[in-house]
């Protein structure tokens, strides 16, 4: 029987949060361990607080096992404002917090799964240096990189600050986990950190442990979901279509205008459905490009619904597409997407540069494209809505067969316990 230890889980969000995340506390609580998770009062992706979650309820109670401290801070909203002031919210109270939790509580140690902001993950550093106990670090976001990629933010002095705060980050990690290989390179621009590196990916979260809100009750099904909606499922999942699915969030960064140009290319074979099931701060632009172009037959974003649902959606898809836009950072992320739909047994659609495409040419489970590249885009669907079946079919399960090799969540969680020392 393995020794039982206490562990301080620091990130800014978690259930009912979906982030992979919550899989490692839960798994670990699970088998025994004592786990402390140190997050914000969840208000992902909404901008606004979850419903019954808020500054006078629930801020600390037990989940799957797990202790789950929630600490006030301001939501998210729909600005830039505000988003910053939830980065910074989560920062200095979790740091304050840990300051004085530090003085009686004593864990085996920390771990921090590190998406946007990086300054989550000073409160974990900060417990590391008191406490002198080890850190680990799962790296899912590249920071400063991310912010003026994605935000637009080249000021050097801001820049610089955040550079700080990674820089923090690398020195005290006694192990730095990658979800991406290329995240190496930008990593070891801070110090000679490559035995400290251990690549780790991300799984499928179509199997999360779950409970509470938004569990598909056993008699649901994609009809009464989409009925609640008010979706037309005869007119969206034509069984006599072809599917081309996008699943996630609708991001600036996700090259929407490249695959609405590739749906426009073939707005004339109205047995070509793009179905896009995810939300963010891109779907109000592709709602109206829809309407704006004519595109209502062939191009429907249904918008967000429970991250538990996403396989009944997938099983009603020919072959799933993931993009990004083309960026010297992209081109270093592989999106955990990816493994879900290698999860899911469906061919994919790569239209993307870097790692996210290698891994689906190396899985052999799919096509490429160059990200941006609306014209070739279309021309694969096309190509593809006219193959034989099978042809799909062989490389969706060269997918699946991939991803129990490589992503499947059970071992992810057990070569963790082995990175941690837990086993």
């Amino acid at each position: 029987m393995r020794d039982k230890k206490t562990i301080l889980f620091v990130c800014q969000y978690f259930y009912p949060e979906v982030f992979r995340g919550n899989d490692i506390a839960f798994h670990w609580a699970e088998y025994g361990h004592d786990v402390h998770v140190v997050t914000g009062i969840p208000n992902y992706p909404d901008g606004v607080f979850h419903k019954s979650y808020g500054f006078f309820k629930r801020r600390h109670e037990v989940v799957n096992g797990v202790c789950v401290t929630r600490l006030p801070i301001f939501p998210r909203g729909n600005s830039k404002i505000m988003l910053m002031l939830n980065y910074f919210s989560y920062y200095i109270v979790a740091w304050v917090y840990i300051l004085f939790h530090a003085i009686n509580h004593k864990y085996d140690f920390v771990f921090v799964q590190q998406l946007s902001p990086v300054m989550m993950s000073a409160p974990g550093v900060l417990y590391k240096k008191l406490r002198k106990v080890p850190l680990y670090t799962w790296v899912l976001d590249l920071w400063p990189e991310s912010l003026s990629a994605a935000g637009g933010i080249n000021n050097k002095y801001i820049l610089g600050g955040f550079k700080r705060f990674v820089k923090s980050e690398y020195k005290y990690s006694d192990k730095i986990l990658t979800s991406s290989k290329s995240f190496d390179q930008s990593i070891m621009e801070y110090g000679e950190y490559r035995d400290k590196i251990v690549y780790f990916p991300q799984w499928s979260d179509g199997s999360s442990v779950s409970s509470g809100n938004g569990i598909i009750k056993d008699n649901m099904n994609l009809t009464n979901i989409l009925k609640q909606k008010g979706i037309d499922e005869a007119k969206v999942f034509d069984k006599d279509s072809f599917k081309v699915m996008f699943a996630g969030a609708v991001g600036e960064a996700h090259g929407m205008e490249c695959n609405l140009q590739a749906a426009l290319l073939t707005k004339k074979r109205k047995d070509i459905k793009w179905v896009i099931v995810g939300d963010g701060r891109k779907l109000p632009w592709v709602q109206q490009f829809v309407k704006d172009n004519g595109l209502e037959d062939t191009v429907y974003p249904l918008g967000r619904f429970p991250s538990e649902t996403m396989p009944l959606f997938f099983e009603t898809a020919d072959v799933m597409l993931v993009s990004l836009t083309d960026s010297l950072l992209f081109n270093l992320y592989a999106p955990a997407k990816i493994s879900s739909y290698m999860a899911s047994g469906k061919p994919i659609i790569s239209c993307l540069n870097g790692e996210g495409a290698e891994v689906v040419k190396t899985a052999e489970c799919g096509w490429h494209v160059p990200a941006g590249d609306a014209e070739k885009l279309a021309a694969l669907v096309l190509y593809l809505a006219d193959i034989d079946k099978a042809i799909l079919a062989s490389k969706g399960q060269n997918g699946l067969r991939f991803y129990k090799e490589n992503f499947q969540k059970e071992k992810c969680l057990w070569k963790l316990d082995e990175i941690v020392g837990l086993k």
